[in-house]
């Protein structure tokens, strides 16, 4: 581990903890803050006296100090929860969401993957209109070349054009997704066992979250409750962006009929990749479709988009093939052990060979 890690860890355990520098410093023993001020600044490194004494006081493991693939004080999260998940169990998932994206990062430095901080950044503001947002969906629908079906390469265009790290991962009911932000890299997890339209979206608005960060840093849990009105403003900012990247003006013109009605909205939302609600939405938002009319609706025709179950399509395999490819370079370079990917994934060795296989991925070890 370097220097520089280290003091990252160690200074997010002391303000964790609610810790001054020099309270930390009189733990050490030392004779000042200067040296705590060092150590977190990775100009100085922790002795191996010193480390055994931070994992004491702070009651953690080793391997907090040690393990190369946290991202402990480096990460900033955004996650996405519903139905009265406990933020005990968010944090929970947060921790080994965490030691995935920063596995992809070490390993992908380490075998040269390409792995490489966020490239683009949108300009809006707080201050920016509904409109602007909804504006900047449909131009980078058109940047990034998403073609008549914007929800069916996103995943692939934001991995390959943006330099982001999609994961579909198996979540807890309530966690829908969440973005990520490093200095270095940017990623999205999606919760794959959503229907196909809400995992979509969640993409997008988490998109949305990535290219704004700076100008309107979203909240670390965002479930809607206790919400201030500016950061009610953002999220809505997010899901105008979402609706428009995934629906833009162009795509529809090829799909509208004489006729806007049930069956034409569950049948186009499902080509689409989206909800039937959502696309009735958009259709509003683009002045296609009156707002009395849409109220009108029976929403409950336009459940599942009209289908008897909320799964329009097949799960998509966990984590992704360009995270998939770097666990496999890391194993074939000697970098990590199968024992130790297959436990951080959570999967048995056997199980790992099947993920390999079905991201069409050579097995990197023998059985």
């Amino acid at each position: 581990m370097t220097p520089a890690t280290t003091g990252i860890r160690l200074k997010a355990l002391r303000e964790a903890r609610g810790l001054s520098q020099e309270q930390l410093a009189r733990v050490f023993g030392f004779e000042n803050r200067q040296t705590v001020a060092q150590i977190e600044a990775g100009q100085r490194k922790l002795s191996a006296e010193e480390l055994v004494t931070a994992v004491r006081e702070f009651d953690v493991p080793l391997d907090h100090f040690t393990n190369p693939y946290l991202i402990v004080g480096e990460a900033r999260f955004s996650w996405r929860r519903e139905g009265g998940l406990e933020e005990a169990e968010v944090n929970a998932f947060e921790a080994r969401a965490g030691e995935w994206i920063g596995a992809y990062r070490e390993l992908g430095r380490a075998t040269g993957k390409g792995v490489s901080p966020l490239r683009h950044r949108l300009g809006l503001v707080r201050g920016s209109s509904y409109e602007e947002a909804e504006a900047d969906g449909e131009a980078v629908a058109e940047a990034l070349r998403l073609g008549p079906v914007p929800s069916a390469r996103l995943a692939e265009a934001m991995q390959v054009e943006l330099s982001t790290l999609v994961l579909m991962v198996d979540a807890r009911p309530g966690i829908s997704g969440a973005a990520c932000l490093l200095r270095d890299l940017g990623a999205v997890l999606v919760n794959r066992n959503e229907p196909a339209g809400r995992r979509n979206y969640d993409l997008a608005h988490e998109l949305f979250h990535l290219l704004t960060w700076d100008a309107m840093p979203p909240e670390r849990i965002d479930d809607g409750v206790g919400s201030g009105k500016i950061q009610k403003r953002v999220e809505q900012m997010a899901n105008k962006f979402a609706s428009a990247l995934l629906m833009p003006r162009e795509v529809l013109a090829r799909h509208c009929g004489p006729e806007i009605d049930a069956a034409w909205l569950n049948r186009t939302a499902t080509a689409l990749g989206v909800s039937a609600v959502a696309l009735k939405w958009r259709m509003v938002s683009l002045g296609l479709m009156e707002q009395e009319a849409a109220k009108a609706f029976d929403d409950r025709l336009l459940r599942n988009n009209g289908a008897t179950a909320p799964h329009d399509g097949e799960i998509p395999p966990l984590f992704g093939r360009p995270f998939m490819e770097v666990m496999a370079a890391g194993i074939g370079k000697g970098l990590v052990s199968v024992r130790r990917v297959a436990r951080l994934l959570d999967v048995t060795i056997d199980e790992l060979g099947e993920l390999f296989a079905v991201h069409g991925i050579p097995r990197p070890f023998d059985m």
